[in-house]
């Protein structure tokens, strides 16, 4: 018999998207306690520079004129994802995303802004070229958040690099600040950190509340509705990670320190099942001077080669499909990591990347470590990165030929849409001709992993046998992604996790 040391309607498990679902279920009248293993807001949603989610037909977009249809955007998702997850669960997260936002909005605290952002698959049926399914928060001053500010993590290069905080929050950072700014306004709901999930409390096979864990005293809470698992993934967790079969290494994730997997272990213990668990949100990460690879996105120019001197993808496709294309070439042998961008002297020695989330430090820590080389040619160039010098200056050769013709025939870089959105539309193929030439070393990162426990249409947890297990709910990278082994768009992470805490908040709410 469990002694309960607390009783509230609901409880939370982490305060990323999970945000969502606290504060509609303060929203809707319950007392909730959100609880955060770390010691900031915000999980992993506080680090994407973008914040975005992927709702089309949203009233964002219904308010500038956009002349999408749910029926195109279900087509394209469905075509994308295919039968890897269930055909209901992608309708819930396709048709659902405009709902939430007009709930959201609804509060002033809360605000959208459209961000065009191309859909990842630019050749599936009734794909979005011009990216007008994804919207972004709108940035918040700090000083309208007060204290609170100071609780919210990020952004990275304060964590990493040990920058100033901005004045305004951007991004994942303002969506987790308004979040906190609308829940301020509900006395039945409580935030606290550095308090970590320890596990679900199981009563004839329903969650009836959790353990808890705060400065090494445990609590006990009793939850009348339902608890709520939206703590991140499991990418911190190197044990897991090699359980279950996740490339990379959890030095190279761009999840905050706390998402090692405690929400997904509760659950399973619990009788959740679980799907996609070899599964992230794959990119290629720059290597910092750190020794830790992160996420970088928009290149301008340059090409990637591996341990042969040779190009061996497509160096401008959308960054999960370019990661699992280097994991794949990682499997079959034909690259090893660290690979090589090879670019030209056209910014003084930087990498032609314009996005590389972890801010770049000084140009010397890189060389430094090993990890930018320069040369008067080529072939000296690939001396230095042991690659062969005739392999490297052909592959280069042969990619100028291209680049002055516009056109890839080896890996198709610039057929799509996105590969165009950084180069405004032109062809992204820039000639590697103004020496010295220079290599930066990459390796493989990613934004967390995306299997976890399975759910219905609404949150609710599921057995084996698809029976939803009473009290207990996920969402965000602590369920199974609806997206499968895809990534359909910009803001589908953020958007599963704040669509389905909010879908959950609104079914413990009816109960």
């Amino acid at each position: 018999m469990t002694y309960w040391d607390n009783e509230v309607d609901v409880m939370v498990a982490g305060s990323g998207g999970g945000l969502a679902g606290a504060y509609t279920a303060a929203r809707e009248g319950l007392t909730v306690l959100l609880v955060e293993a770390t010691e900031k807001f915000g999980g992993t949603t506080s680090y994407s520079g973008g914040g975005g989610v992927w709702f089309p037909c949203n009233p964002v977009l219904q308010r500038e004129g956009v002349d999408d249809t749910l029926e195109d955007a279900l087509t394209y998702y469905r075509a994308v994802v295919g039968d890897r997850t269930p055909a209901e669960l992608q309708e819930a997260y396709v048709r659902g995303g405009a709902k939430v936002i007009e709930y959201l909005e609804s509060d002033e605290s809360i605000a959208f802004q459209m961000f065009p952002w191309p859909d990842y698959y630019g050749k599936a049926p009734k794909a979005r070229l011009d990216g007008k399914r994804h919207i972004v928060p709108k940035p918040l001053a700090a000083k309208k958040l007060g204290e609170l500010s100071a609780s919210i993590r990020g952004p990275l290069g304060t964590d990493r690099n040990g920058e100033p905080q901005p004045d305004y929050l951007i991004g994942g950072r303002a969506l987790v600040g308004r979040f906190l700014l609308a829940m301020a306004k509900y006395p039945n709901a409580s935030l606290r950190l550095n308090t970590a999930l320890v596990e679900l409390v199981v009563e004839d096979g329903a969650v009836v509340g959790a353990i808890v864990e705060q400065d090494g005293e445990r609590t006990a809470i009793r939850t009348r509705k339902g608890v709520l698992l939206a703590a991140g993934g499991f990418e911190g967790n190197d044990e897991l990670r090699q359980r279950f079969g996740v490339p990379g290494v959890a030095r190279d994730t761009m999840g905050p320190w706390g998402n090692v997997g405690k929400a997904h272990e509760a659950g399973i213990a619990a009788g959740a099942d679980t799907d996609l668990m070899d599964q992230a949100w794959w990119s290629p990460g720059l290597i910092h001077p750190d020794g830790r690879a992160a996420f970088a996105l928009w290149f301008t120019g340059g090409v990637f080669v591996n341990q042969s001197g040779e190009r061996f993808v497509n160096e401008s496709a959308p960054y999960d499909r370019l990661g699992r294309d280097i994991i794949e070439a990682m499997d079959a042998g034909t690259v090893t990591l660290p690979f090589w961008m090879i670019y030209d002297d056209a910014d003084a020695g930087i990498p032609p990347i314009k996005a590389s989330n972890v801010p770049m430090v000084e140009r010397e820590r890189y060389v430094e470590a090993g990890l930018w080389h320069t040369a008067d040619t080529l072939e000296e160039l690939a001396a230095k990165i042991g690659v062969p010098s005739d392999a490297l200056a052909a592959t280069v050769a042969r990619f100028n030929e291209q680049a002055a013709a516009g056109t890839d025939p080896d890996f198709g870089r610039g057929d799509e849409a996105y590969d165009r959105a950084f180069s405004n539309g032109e062809s992204p193929l820039a000639p590697i001709v103004k020496g010295p030439f220079h290599a930066a070393a990459f390796g493989i990162s990613d934004l967390g992993t995306k299997g976890g426990l399975r759910t219905d249409t609404v949150g609710r947890v599921l057995t084996a046998d698809d029976t939803p297990i009473p009290g207990l709910y996920a969402a965000g990278n602590t369920m199974a992604a609806p997206s499968g082994t895809t990534y359909p768009g910009g803001g589908n992470p953020i958007g599963a996790s704040v669509l389905f805490s909010h879908l959950a908040a609104l079914d413990m709410a009816s109960r």
